[in-house]
Protein backbone atom coordinates (compact mmCIF):
# COMPACT_ATOMS: atom_id res chain seq x y z
CA UNK A 1 0.00 0.00 0.00
CA UNK A 2 0.88 3.30 -0.36
CA UNK A 3 -0.93 6.62 1.06
CA UNK A 4 0.06 9.37 -1.55
CA UNK A 5 -0.51 13.56 -0.41
CA UNK A 6 -0.34 16.34 -2.76
CA UNK A 7 0.06 19.85 -1.85
CA UNK A 8 -0.10 22.57 -4.07
CA UNK A 9 -1.06 26.09 -4.98
CA UNK A 10 -4.81 25.65 -5.17
CA UNK A 11 -5.08 27.72 -8.71
CA UNK A 12 -2.23 25.05 -10.17
CA UNK A 13 -3.44 22.46 -8.56
CA UNK A 14 -6.85 22.26 -9.17
CA UNK A 15 -6.51 22.25 -12.97
CA UNK A 16 -4.41 19.44 -13.24
CA UNK A 17 -5.40 17.26 -10.28
CA UNK A 18 -6.81 14.66 -12.68
CA UNK A 19 -4.01 14.27 -14.41
CA UNK A 20 -1.88 14.33 -12.09
CA UNK A 21 -3.33 11.45 -10.12
CA UNK A 22 -3.02 9.69 -13.16
CA UNK A 23 0.31 9.61 -13.20
CA UNK A 24 1.18 9.66 -9.99
CA UNK A 25 -0.74 5.96 -9.61
CA UNK A 26 0.74 4.50 -12.82
CA UNK A 27 4.52 5.34 -11.18
CA UNK A 28 3.74 3.65 -8.32
CA UNK A 29 2.01 0.89 -9.57
CA UNK A 30 4.82 0.59 -11.85
CA UNK A 31 7.98 1.18 -9.19
CA UNK A 32 6.24 -0.87 -6.34
CA UNK A 33 4.26 -2.87 -8.68
CA UNK A 34 1.21 -2.55 -6.49
CA UNK A 35 -2.19 -3.43 -7.83
CA UNK A 36 -3.67 -1.23 -9.88
CA UNK A 37 -7.09 -0.88 -7.74
CA UNK A 38 -4.57 -0.04 -4.49
CA UNK A 39 -4.83 3.83 -5.24
CA UNK A 40 -5.11 5.77 -2.36
CA UNK A 41 -4.26 9.38 -2.58
CA UNK A 42 -5.39 12.70 -1.32
CA UNK A 43 -4.80 16.30 -2.51
CA UNK A 44 -4.17 19.73 -0.51
CA UNK A 45 -4.98 22.75 -2.57
CA UNK A 46 -3.53 25.28 -0.46
CA UNK A 47 -3.88 29.08 -0.75
CA UNK A 48 -0.70 30.94 -1.66
CA UNK A 49 -0.61 32.80 1.72
CA UNK A 50 -0.35 29.25 3.18
CA UNK A 51 2.21 27.77 0.71
CA UNK A 52 5.53 29.57 1.27
CA UNK A 53 8.32 27.98 -0.68
CA UNK A 54 12.02 28.73 -1.53
CA UNK A 55 11.76 31.86 -4.26
CA UNK A 56 14.01 29.62 -6.73
CA UNK A 57 10.09 27.13 -7.06
CA UNK A 58 7.63 28.94 -9.37
CA UNK A 59 3.78 28.87 -8.29
CA UNK A 60 3.69 25.22 -9.79
CA UNK A 61 5.73 24.20 -7.06
CA UNK A 62 3.92 20.60 -6.14
CA UNK A 63 4.72 18.47 -2.78
CA UNK A 64 4.29 14.82 -3.09
CA UNK A 65 4.85 12.54 -0.03
CA UNK A 66 4.17 8.57 -0.31
CA UNK A 67 3.61 6.67 3.02
CA UNK A 68 4.35 3.24 2.83
CA UNK A 69 4.77 0.11 3.95
CA UNK A 70 8.72 -0.28 4.98
CA UNK A 71 10.42 -3.19 3.27
CA UNK A 72 11.11 -2.05 -0.57
CA UNK A 73 14.52 -1.73 -1.43
CA UNK A 74 16.26 1.94 -1.86
CA UNK A 75 16.84 0.96 -6.20
CA UNK A 76 12.96 0.69 -6.05
CA UNK A 77 12.13 3.52 -3.78
CA UNK A 78 14.99 5.38 -6.09
CA UNK A 79 12.88 4.09 -9.42
CA UNK A 80 9.84 5.73 -8.37
CA UNK A 81 11.12 9.15 -7.78
CA UNK A 82 12.98 9.22 -10.83
CA UNK A 83 9.63 7.67 -12.44
CA UNK A 84 7.88 10.87 -10.96
CA UNK A 85 10.29 13.15 -12.11
CA UNK A 86 10.26 12.26 -15.25
CA UNK A 87 6.79 11.44 -15.92
CA UNK A 88 5.33 14.77 -14.60
CA UNK A 89 7.74 16.55 -16.54
CA UNK A 90 6.52 14.90 -19.44
CA UNK A 91 3.09 14.29 -18.88
CA UNK A 92 1.85 17.07 -16.50
CA UNK A 93 4.59 19.94 -17.47
CA UNK A 94 6.13 20.16 -13.66
CA UNK A 95 9.69 21.42 -14.14
CA UNK A 96 11.25 19.04 -11.81
CA UNK A 97 12.74 21.55 -10.03
CA UNK A 98 8.86 22.32 -9.08
CA UNK A 99 8.80 18.75 -7.64
CA UNK A 100 9.49 17.62 -3.56
CA UNK A 101 9.00 14.18 -3.45
CA UNK A 102 9.15 12.73 0.16
CA UNK A 103 9.23 8.89 0.67
CA UNK A 104 8.30 7.46 4.17
CA UNK A 105 8.18 4.10 5.53
CA UNK A 106 6.68 2.48 8.82
CA UNK A 107 6.24 -1.06 9.65
CA UNK A 108 3.10 -2.99 8.87
CA UNK A 109 1.92 -3.20 12.41
CA UNK A 110 1.34 0.45 12.25
CA UNK A 111 -0.82 0.49 10.25
CA UNK A 112 -4.76 -0.20 10.61
CA UNK A 113 -6.55 -0.98 7.84
CA UNK A 114 -10.17 -2.90 7.18
CA UNK A 115 -10.48 -3.22 10.86
CA UNK A 116 -7.23 -4.94 11.88
CA UNK A 117 -3.41 -4.58 12.41
CA UNK A 118 -1.78 -4.88 8.79
CA UNK A 119 0.66 -7.13 9.54
CA UNK A 120 -2.33 -9.18 10.75
CA UNK A 121 -3.93 -8.56 7.07
CA UNK A 122 -3.03 -10.86 4.33
CA UNK A 123 -1.82 -8.76 1.07
CA UNK A 124 -2.58 -9.67 -2.53
CA UNK A 125 0.98 -8.21 -3.52
CA UNK A 126 4.78 -8.33 -2.26
CA UNK A 127 6.16 -5.78 0.03
CA UNK A 128 9.74 -6.92 0.95
CA UNK A 129 12.44 -6.78 -2.53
Amino acid sequence: MAQVKVYGIAEHLGPRKQRLSEVIHACVVEALDLPVDKRFQRFFPMDASNFLFPSDRSEQYTIIEIHMFEGRSVERKKRLIRLLFERLHQECSLRPQDIEITVLESPRSDWGIRGVPEDELGLSYQVED
